[in-house]
């Protein structure tokens, strides 16, 4: 009943969302540490490309450095772009959550018949 392809779905993008949501923490954290390069989280592709085939079993966040350009003490971090980031995930999260929430919500009136 919770392993549908919506609710498998639901659940991949959060854990790309949690992800997302990590690696930005730790980008910020380290916005004065020389030589540090930011990372980025991608899972948007591979999570479509999961649902079209009807499996989201294997979707995984994936990582990459930031291409933004680095500072004279080797960092690249920028605070505005992170924060923007960082504020963008923890809707996109809330949605997914609110998402999940209507669907167990849909599953316990139909259980309680309708009441």
């Amino acid at each position: 009943m919770f392993d549908d392809l919506a609710s498998s779905a639901v659940r991949s993008a959060l854990t790309g969302l949690s992800t997302r949501q990590r690696v930005s923490a730790n980008n910020i954290a380290n916005l004065q540490t020389p030589g540090f390069t930011a990372v980025r989280v991608e899972f948007e592709d591979a999570l479509r490309n999961a649902v079209e085939s009807g499996d989201t079993s294997r979707v995984t966040p994936t990582y990459a450095d930031s291409p933004l350009a680095a500072r004279q003490d080797g960092n690249n971090v920028n605070l505005d772009e992170e924060t923007l980031s960082a504020m963008d995930t923890g809707l996109r999260y809330q949605l997914m959550l609110r998402a999940l929430d209507e669907k167990y919500e849909l599953v316990s009136t139909v259980l309680k018949g309708g009441r």
